[in-house]
C-alpha cells in the first residue's frame, strides 16, 4: 500500500456509496487511512473539508474517522510544521464546538487533537499580532477542557486525556532552556511571546502555568484515581526534560507523596500507582538534572520500597485471612456419605474439592470493579485462550440455552460466500423509470466528458415527461422491412487504416493548425475570458495539444506478456518511439521561446506528471515520461543558457525559475542541477533565482532547497560563497522557518572548529557512554554528531588555513552583524579550537568587528565577561578598537575593571595605557614590561609604550593617535622616572625582563641620554636599599657614554664606598667589575676602601695590581700608607696591564 497509494477522492466516494457504518464502509476507509499515513499529503484537504461537514451531524463511523485522521494529521504525521499549524488553525474553531458533543469519545478526541493545537497555534500567534480571534477561541478550549477535570460527571477517559491537555500547557506557559545552545526551535514557551505584544499577556500567561501546576501537584497528593494519578506521573517525564528549572519542585513533590489519599482501593491500584512515581524518580536520577538531586531520590526510594514492602506483607495476611476462613467453613459441612477409611482416589478428590472451594468463596467475596480496566481484559482473554475452539463453542451454546435464548448458527470452518441477493425485474411499462444509483462523481475526470455530452433539448424533455417509448419509435425508420434481421453479437468494426509516418505527421499538423485556427477565432468573443477565468481559448489549445501528445492511445495486447514476449517488441520501440517524436517536436516548439511559451511547457509538465500517474495505476509496465522530458526541457536548456553574453541575466532566467516553482513533482537531480548552476560564475544568478524561489514558495521542497542553499556558504570560492550568504541572510531574523535553520547551520559550522574529542573504542553499556557524552567540553559534539557539507573537509587540517577557515565563519559573521547574539558562540567556540585557527579567526573577525564599532553593547559586555580560553580575542578586539584611534574612557575603565578582577594577559594594556594617569602607569607598567622573553615582538611592544608613556616621544613617533603626545603632560613619565621604576620593580618584573627592558630604554638614545642616566644613577644610589640590576645598569652606561666615567668615577664609587658596598655580595660583584670598565678612572675611589676588601678586590681582578700599585707610587704620599698599599699590591712584574674592556664582554660577564 505504501509504494502504490490510491486516489483519496475515488476511495472516499466508494465509502459514501456504501451503507454507512457498515463493516463494507468501514474497511474502505481503513484501506485509505493507512494509504494516507505512508502518503500524508492530501491530509489537510481531506480534513479541512469533512470536519466540518461531520461536526454537526451525530456519531457516525465516518465522522469517528475523520477525527481520528485530524488527531493523526496534527500530532503524529510526518507533515511539516507550517502545514500542521494551518491546518490547526482551520480546524481550531470546529474543534472547540466538538468539546459540547454528548458523545464522550468525540470529546476525548477533541481535547487529544487541541493538545498538539495548542503549542502549535501558540508558537504561530507569538510572530502573528492580528489573528486576535483565534486567541480568543483557542482561551475558550483551554479553559472548557480544564472544567473537565474538575466535573463530577466527566468519564475517566476524557479527564485523563484533559490532564494531559493541563500538562502540555504548563509546558508552554512556562520558559524554556536559558541557555541559546540547548535550546529547541520545536519548544514554545512563554520566553517567545513578546513583550508589546498586543494580546499575549506574557507574564499572565505565565502566572497561570505556574498555578496549573500547583493544581496538578495537589492532585497528586488528594486523588483517588489510579488512572489520573498515571497520567499525571507520565507527563511529568516530558515536563522535567523541557524545564530543568522546574525539576527541584517535581522532585520535592514526587519525595514527599505517600498513598495516604488512596486508602481503601485495592491494593494493585496502589502498587501500580507506587511503580509510576518509582520509574519517574529513577528516570530523574539518570537524566542530565538529576545528578544535584541523587542524594534526596535516593532516600524517596529507600522509604518507598519499605513501604511497599509493608504493605505487601499486609496483603498477604489479609489474603491468607480469607483462605483459613473459607477452609473452615468447608470443613463445618456434613459429609453426605462418612467414611471412616476413604480410598487414595476419594482422598484426592477431597483435597481438590477443600481447594476450589477456598477459591470460589475468595472469589465470591472478592470486588473485580477494584481493578484496572487492562488487567481485567488480560484475565478474560487468557482464560478464552484456555479453551479450544470447540470448547468454547459448546459453552456459548449451553450458556445460551440456560438463558433462554436461540442457540446460534453453528460456525463453519471455510467462510461460504454470501448468496447473490437477486435484483427486482422491474415491470416494464410506460411509467417505469431506471433506478439510479446515487454516487459521488470524480472531480477529476469531469474536464473530458463534459465537453463530449451531446445536448438534445428535445429528447430531454421526453424522457421527463415518460414518453421515451415514443421516441424510440420515432428512431425506426418506417421503411424498414420486417423480415430484415441484423445479428451483431458477432461482428466486428474494421480497422483504421495504416499510415505512414509522413501521412501520420501531416495528419498531426492538419489537427494542431485547426485547433489553433479554432481558438485564434474564440478569441474575437471577448466575453469567454470575463464569463469563464483561466479557460481562455489559448488556454484550451495548450490543454487540447498537450493531451493529444500526451495522453496517446494504449499499446495494443497486454501489456505484461508484451513485455515478456519478445515477440511484440518491435511493435511495443515503434509505439514508444512515436511518442517521443511527438513529444520532441512540443519541446523543440517550446524551447525556441521559452518566456513566451512558459504556460505551455507548464501545463505540459502538469499532464505528463497526471498522465503516468493514471497510466501506471492501469499498467504498472509503463514507461514514465515525466521526468525522462523534464530532464531534456532542463538540458535544452543549459545549451540555450551557455549560448548567452557572459552575465547578462535576461527574462529567460526569471521564466525558468518560475517554470521550476510551478512543477508538480522536482526530482532530486533538478536541485543537482541549481547547485551546478550556481556554482558556475556565469550561471550562478539562475540558480540562486530558483532555490530562493523555491524556498519562499514551495514550502514542500523548503527544507532540500535551503540546505543546497547554506552548503553553498561554505563553498571554497568566495564569489559563490558570497552569493549563497547574500541570499540567506535575507530571512535573519524573523522570517521563519528559515530563520531557525539557518541559525542552527550557521551555528553547526561553528563547531567543526573546535577541537574534536579523541576517538575512543566503542562502549558497552548505554549508561557508559551518556557519562563518556557528558564528559566532553561544553558546546563541543561527537565528531559523528557533526554537520559535513560537500565543500568542507571531513576535518580541518593543522595547521590552519585562513582561507579554510573562512568558509566556516563568513556565513556567522555576516549574520552577526544583524544579531550581536552570535558573538556570544563565537567567543564560547572560540576557547575550544586550536591555537592556529584562533589566528585564523583574530584576522578574519576584523571587518566584524570594525562595522560593529567600539560603542557596541554587546562586544562591549564580552569582552567584560569573555569566557574563559577566549581572552586572546578579546585582546584582539581591543587592538582593532585603538589601531586606529584613541580609546574611550568607557573602554579605558571596562579594561582597568577587568585587569582588577580577573588575571589577564598584560598586552590588555598596551593599547589604553597611554590614557591612563600617572598613578595607574606606574602601577600596570611592570606588568607590560614582564611580556619581555627575548624575542622582538615583545620587545617592539615594549619600546611602544616607553615611547608613549615618556615626555619625549621619539623623532621617528608617526601618526598613530594611541601613540601620539599627550596634552595633559604632567600626567606622563620622566624618562628618569621610567628608568628608575624599571630598577626598584625589578623583581615584580623579573630579573631578565627588567634587563630586557632596561637595554631598551639605552637603545632609545634619543631620549635616555646621557645627562638622564647621571640623574637616575644619582638618584638610585641615594636610595637605602640598592637595586640589583643597578651597577650592571652604571657599566652600561659607562661603555654607552664615555663622558659618564668621571661622574662614577668621583661621585658614584665613592658614594658606594661609604654605603659598605662590600656587605652585598651582588653589588660588591658588580662593584669590581665597574671599577675594571673605568680604570684607572676608579682607583681614586679604590683607594677609599679599607685594606680588606681592597685586598679582595685586587685577589679577583690580579689585573689591577700593576696599574694600582704604579697609581700609588706616582702620588708619593704619606710613606707608610703607600708601604701599606705596596704590600697588598705586591711586586707582580709578569702582571699583565689593564686593557679596557669592550662592552661585550663586560655586560656577559655581569651577574644577572
Amino acid at each position: 500500500m505504501a509504494g502504490n497509494p490510491v486516489d483519496p477522492l475515488q476511495t472516499l466516494s466508494a465509502a459514501l456509496a456504501v451503507p454507512a457504518d457498515s463493516k463494507e464502509q468501514a474497511d474502505i476507509l481503513a484501506t485509505l487511512r493507512e494509504s494516507l499515513e505512508a502518503h500524508p499529503n492530501p491530509i489537510p484537504i481531506l480534513c479541512t473539508t469533512l470536519i466540518k461537514t461531520v461536526s454537526s451531524a451525530g456519531d457516525s463511523l465516518l465522522k469517528r474517522w475523520v477525527l481520528d485522521l485530524l488527531h493523526f494529521a496534527i500530532s503524529r504525521s510526518n507533515l511539516s510544521n507550517e502545514v500542521r499549524t494551518q491546518l490547526a488553525s482551520q480546524s481550531v474553531e470546529t474543534l472547540a464546538i466538538l468539546l459540547h458533543d454528548l458523545n464522550a469519545r468525540t470529546v476525548k478526541v477533541s481535547i487529544q487533537c487541541l493538545t498538539t493545537v495548542y503549542p502549535l497555534l501558540f508558537r504561530s500567534l507569538c510572530t502573528n499580532r492580528t489573528l486576535r480571534q483565534q486567541w480568543d477561541v483557542l482561551s475558550q478550549c483551554k479553559a472548557r477542557i480544564l472544567e473537565f477535570i474538575w466535573s463530577p460527571t466527566a468519564s475517566t477517559g476524557v479527564k485523563v486525556s484533559a490532564v494531559k491537555f493541563m500538562q502540555r500547557v504548563i509546558i508552554v506557559q512556562t520558559r524554556g532552556i536559558s541557555d541559546p545552545r540547548l535550546q529547541n526551535k520545536n519548544d514554545p514557551n512563554i520566553s517567545n511571546v513578546p513583550v508589546d505584544h498586543p494580546f499575549l499577556p506574557g507574564p499572565t500567561l505565565e502566572a497561570e502555568g505556574m498555578k496549573l501546576l500547583e493544581s496538578v501537584i495537589t492532585m497528586l497528593y488528594t486523588s483517588q484515581n489510579p488512572e489520573l494519578l498515571s497520567a499525571i506521573l507520565h507527563s511529568w517525564s516530558n515536563l522535567v526534560k523541557q524545564r530543568p528549572a522546574l525539576v527541584q519542585l517535581v522532585v520535592s513533590s514526587l519525595s514527599s507523596w505517600t498513598p495516604a489519599a488512596l486508602s481503601g482501593l485495592p491494593a494493585q491500584s496502589v502498587k501500580s500507582v507506587e511503580k509510576a512515581v518509582r520509574i519517574l524518580l529513577i528516570h530523574i536520577s539518570r537524566g542530565p538534572h538529576g545528578s544535584s538531586f541523587g542524594a534526596q531520590i535516593n532516600e524517596a526510594l529507600s522509604l518507598q520500597v519499605a513501604r511497599m514492602e509493608r504493605a505487601s506483607t499486609e496483603e498477604k495476611a489479609r489474603k491468607a485471612a480469607l483462605a483459613t476462613s473459607a477452609t473452615e467453613a468447608s470443613k463445618k459441612r456434613p459429609s453426605s456419605t462418612p467414611a471412616e477409611h476413604p480410598s487414595d482416589a476419594k482422598r484426592m478428590r477431597v483435597d481438590v474439592d477443600i481447594a476450589g472451594n477456598a477459591s470460589a468463596a475468595f472469589l465470591a467475596s472478592f470486588d473485580f470493579t477494584t481493578l484496572p480496566i487492562s488487567l481485567i481484559t488480560d484475565l478474560i482473554v487468557a482464560n478464552l485462550q484456555a479453551f479450544t475452539e470447540p470448547a468454547l463453542l459448546e459453552l456459548v451454546q449451553t450458556y445460551r440455552q440456560s438463558r433462554g435464548l436461540a442457540p446460534g448458527p453453528p460456525v463453519s470452518r471455510t467462510p461460504q460466500p454470501a448468496p447473490p441477493t437477486p435484483e427486482a425485474t422491474p415491470t416494464p411499462g410506460p411509467s417505469a423509470e431506471p433506478t439510479v444509483k446515487d454516487e459521488p462523481v470524480d472531480p477529476l475526470q469531469m474536464d473530458m466528458d463534459e465537453e463530449e455530452m451531446e445536448y438534445e433539448p428535445d429528447r430531454l424533455n421526453m424522457e421527463l415527461s415518460g414518453d421515451e417509448t415514443v421516441a424510440e419509435e420515432e428512431t425506426i425508420p418506417a421503411d424498414l422491412p420486417e423480415a430484415l434481421t441484423i445479428d451483431l453479437t458477432d461482428s466486428t468494426l474494421l480497422g483504421p487504416k495504416e499510415l505512414t509516418d509522413v501521412e501520420r505527421n501531416a495528419v498531426m499538423r492538419g489537427s494542431v493548425g485547426r485547433i489553433w485556427d479554432g481558438a485564434e477565432e474564440l478569441k474575437v468573443d471577448s466575453a469567454v475570458t470575463s464569463q469563464w477565468p483561466g479557460t481562455s481559448p489559448t488556454d484550451m489549445w495548450m490543454l487540447l495539444i498537450v493531451r493529444m501528445v500526451t495522453r496517446v492511445a494504449h499499446l495494443d495486447g497486454d501489456p505484461s506478456s508484451a513485455s515478456e514476449d519478445g515477440g511484440d517488441g518491435e511493435t511495443k520501440v515503434d509505439f514508444y518511439s512515436r511518442q517521443d517524436n511527438l513529444r520532441q517536436t512540443l519541446c523543440d516548439y517550446i524551447m525556441a521561446d521559452f518566456p513566451s511559451r512558459l504556460r505551455l511547457v507548464t501545463t505540459w509538465m502538469n499532464e505528463e506528471w497526471y498522465n503516468d500517474r493514471i497510466r501506471m495505476t492501469d499498467d504498472p509496465h509503463w514507461r514514465p515520461n515525466y521526468e525522462l522530458w523534464l530532464n531534456q526541457v532542463v538540458s535544452t536548456y543549459q545549451t540555450v543558457l551557455e549560448g548567452k553574453p557572459e552575465g547578462k541575466p535576461d527574462g529567460r532566467d526569471k521564466a525558468f525559475a518560475r517554470f521550476l516553482l510551478d512543477l508538480p513533482s522536482v526530482p532530486p537531480d533538478v536541485l543537482g542541477l541549481l547547485r551546478d548552476l550556481s556554482v558556475d560564475p556565469d550561471k550562478m544568478h539562475v540558480g540562486f533565482t530558483s532555490l530562493r524561489e523555491f524556498v519562499l514558495e514551495r514550502p514542500s521542497l523548503r527544507a532540500e532547497a535551503l540546505q543546497v542553499l547554506l552548503e553553498l556558504t561554505t563553498h571554497p570560492d568566495p564569489v559563490t560563497r558570497r552569493a549563497a550568504i547574500n541570499t540567506v541572510r535575507r530571512w535573519v531574523p524573523g522570517i521563519e522557518p528559515m530563520d531557525s535553520m539557518i541559525r542552527d547551520f550557521a551555528l553547526q559550522i561553528l563547531r567543526r572548529l573546535q577541537k574534536r574529542p579523541p576517538k575512543e573504542a566503542p562502549r558497552v553499556i548505554d549508561e557508559q557512554a551518556g557519562a563518556g557524552d557528558e564528559n566532553m567540553e561544553d558546546g563541543q559534539l561527537p565528531s559523528e554528531d557533526l554537520l559535513q557539507t560537500p565543500y568542507l573537509q571531513e576535518e580541518i587540517e593543522l595547521p590552519a588555513r585562513k582561507a579554510h577557515v573562512l568558509q566556516h565563519v563568513e556565513l556567522l559573521f555576516a549574520l552577526s552583524v544583524k544579531i550581536p547574539e552570535f558573538l556570544d558562540e563565537i567567543f564560547t567556540a572560540y576557547g575550544q579550537m586550536e591555537i592556529t585557527v584562533q589566528e585564523a579567526i583574530q584576522d578574519l573577525i576584523t571587518a566584524l568587528i570594525k562595522s560593529l564599532g567600539s560603542s557596541n553593547g554587546k562586544l562591549l559586555t564580552l569582552m567584560r565577561t569573555c569566557p574563559p580560553g577566549s581572552e586572546s580575542l578579546a585582546l584582539r578586539v581591543l587592538t582593532i578598537f585603538t589601531e586606529h584611534g584613541r580609546p574611550s574612557a568607557q573602554l579605558v575603565a571596562l579594561v582597568k575593571g577587568l585587569i582588577s578582577d580577573r588575571d589577564l594577559d598584560a598586552r590588555f594594556l598596551i593599547p589604553i595605557i597611554a590614557e591612563m594617569d600617572k598613578p595607574d602607569i606606574l602601577k600596570y607598567l611592570p606588568r607590560i614590561v614582564s611580556i619581555l622573553n627575548g624575542q622582538q615582538e615583545p620587545k617592539n611592544l615594549v619600546r611602544s609604550v616607553f615611547s608613549s608613556v615618556v615626555t619625549t616621544p621619539p623623532q621617528t613617533f608617526g601618526s598613530v593617535s594611541s601613540n601620539l603626545p599627550r596634552v595633559r603632560q604632567s600626567e606622563l613619565l620622566t624618562p628618569a622616572e621610567l628608568m628608575v621604576l624599571l630598577h626598584e620593580a625589578e623583581k615584580e618584573i623579573g630579573l631578565k625582563s627588567a634587563i630586557e627592558a632596561i637595554g631598551v630604554c639605552f637603545s632609545m638614545t634619543d631620549v635616555f641620554r646621557s645627562e638622564i642616566l647621571a640623574v637616575v644613577m644619582q638618584q638610585i644610589v641615594d636610595e637605602p636599599v640598592l637595586p640589583v640590576l643597578f651597577l650592571r645598569t652604571v657599566i652600561q652606561a659607562v661603555t654607552t657614554y664615555r663622558t659618564l666615567v668621571g661622574f662614577v668615577s668621583t661621585t658614584l664609587l665613592s658614594r658606594l664606598i661609604t654605603k659598605k658596598i662590600w656587605q652585598n655580595p651582588h653589588l660588591w660583584e658588580g662593584f669590581i667589575r665597574c671599577a675594571k670598565v673605568i680604570a684607572p678612572a676608579s682607583f681614586g675611589a679604590l683607594l677609599q676602601l679599607p685594606k680588606e676588601q681592597l685586598r679582595e678586590l685586587v685577589d679577583k681582578q690580579p689585573s689591577l695590581k700593576s696599574g694600582l700599585r704604579e697609581y700609588v707610587t706616582k702620588r708619593a704620599g704619606n710613606k707608610a700608607r703607600v708601604a701599606g698599599f705596596l704590600d697588598i699590591f705586591g711586586e707582580d712584574d709578569d702582571a699583565s696591564p689593564v686593557a679596557p674592556a669592550t662592552p661585550d664582554v663586560v655586560m656577559s660577564s655581569v651577574p644577572a
